[in-house]
């Protein structure tokens, strides 16, 4: 995930200043000129470091931390509230017209952002919310690019409007509206052009749309890889066409995360989603103050929670609870938990979600692809044998190795962990859990 290394960097000074117990104005100005350095490293823009620097400093030297009974905390504290102002403090929906009446979202940015799949990303997003989206094509240049919004739209059982590549994108978005007013969709996003980088014929396309269609709100995909490049590319469509929002693609990644941290400040628009992957699930509204959150090591509980609502069936967690409660959780039980871990996106991204741990994560490695494996295991046992496992015998745990095309050392693993999970999990059955807006649901870990 993105900032590893500035928040791997910040705790590591947190974590010298909580160790002083009492600290001096130079100690506060000594840690704060290496937090400097790291958010330079991180690819905050100069202007905004230099900013956050003062606004922390002004707090923090003041005589309410340093004759405070935990000035490291303190310090901590104010950080961490200078970063949430600094990201835009509050979250930002997209502005969407109630009820049946049409919104119209252009979606605009440069080729290789991401910008088609952010676009169907977001779509649904809205149908999740009820909302009856129209996924239109106005990308008539790039090849593929209609047949790509058509299969991603397919995906998330959204329609796409398409007028193939002869006609003018202007002539196309109006052509949805119309198509929309009919069909019932409430949300129009146009899939514009992008260009390998700005250029006044793509500034033009795009000014012409918004001059002869009444367009609600512009959103601009930028990829969190480019760094200072994404700030720039804000500002630069910020003033030729004028933007509502940014979706940061490609969070995921090893990026820096600069770019998140200096957008809103250098341009005054605010980071609505951040894309975490190549699913098409993988969308995050954005929360500055979970964000700051994340970057400081306090993990991002809430997330967690809420990819946990949107992924797991409760249906079968209560289902599977009842299970472990008498002792009845098998071999498909145990394929069905890693199955709705997986709904919920990759496991060291999860982890790194609970306060405490993601930085004592960063040297183990963690084997996405061994799911795979254990669940070819899994299915090489026979009925019997995933519902009743104490009778697997040397002979059964050959064959399953043989069928899954492991060694056998891996099944006797296999079978281990499963017993050990078994346990643990009768353990903490009725421990785990939380309340959501639907009510009680489990974990399934």
């Amino acid at each position: 995930m993105a900032f590893e290394s500035l928040s791997e960097k910040l705790q590591n000074i947190f974590k010298n200043l909580r160790g002083k117990g009492r600290l001096s104005e130079a100690d506060v100005k000594a840690a704060l000129k290496e937090v400097k350095m790291a958010l330079l490293e991180a690819d905050v823009s100069f202007k905004v470091v230099k900013q956050f620097i003062g606004s922390v400093s002004e707090r923090a030297v003041g005589q309410e931390v340093l004759e405070s009974l935990t000035p490291g905390q303190m310090v901590i504290k104010i950080v961490n509230e200078e970063m949430v102002k600094l990201m835009g403090s509050e979250t930002t929906e997209l502005k969407l017209k109630p009820g049946n009446e049409i919104t119209v979202l252009m979606m605009v940015g440069l080729q290789g952002a991401g910008k088609t799949t952010a676009t169907a990303k977001i779509a649904g997003k809205l149908k999740q919310k009820g909302k009856k989206p129209l996924l239109v094509a106005c990308d008539i240049y790039r090849p593929a690019a209609i047949e790509q919004l058509q299969i991603n739209g397919e995906k998330q059982g959204v329609p796409v409007f398409s007028m193939g590549d002869k006609n003018k994108p202007v002539h196309i978005a109006k052509a949805a509206i119309e198509h929309a007013a009919k069909s019932g969709n409430n949300v129009i996003i146009l899939d514009t052009a992008g260009r390998l980088h700005i250029d006044e014929d793509m500034m033009a396309e795009l000014q012409e749309i918004k001059s002869q269609v009444s367009i609600d709100q512009t959103v601009l995909v930028v990829d969190a890889m480019t760094g200072q490049d994404a700030v720039n590319v804000t500002s630069m469509f910020q003033e030729k066409i004028g933007i509502d929002g940014v979706v940061l693609t490609k969070m995921d990644s090893d990026a820096r995360g600069g770019a998140a941290l200096s957008i809103k400040a250098v341009t005054d628009r605010p980071i609505l989603y951040i894309g975490t992957g190549e699913k098409l699930s993988d969308l995050e509204q954005f929360y500055p103050d979970r964000m700051a959150s994340r970057i400081l090591g306090m993990g991002d509980v809430l997330t967690l929670i809420e990819k946990a609502e949107s992924a797991l069936d409760l249906d079968k967690a209560k289902e599977m609870e009842k299970k472990i409660k008498k002792a009845q959780f098998g071999f498909d039980d145990y394929l069905e938990s890693m199955n709705q871990m997986k709904k919920m996106g990759g496991l060291t991204d999860l982890l790194g979600m609970i306060p405490g741990i993601g930085n004592q994560l960063k040297d183990v490695e963690i084997d996405e692809k061994q799911i795979g494996r254990i669940e070819a295991m899994i299915l090489s046992m026979t009925l019997e044998e995933r519902s009743n496992p104490d009778i697997l015998t040397p002979s059964r745990k050959k064959r399953i190795a043989n069928g899954a095309g492991v060694d056998i050392a891996e099944v006797n693993r296999l079978v281990k962990q499963f017993d050990q999970s078994r346990k643990m999990m009768k353990q903490m059955s009725g421990i785990m859990g939380g309340k959501g807006k639907h009510g009680k649901f489990k974990l399934p870990f």
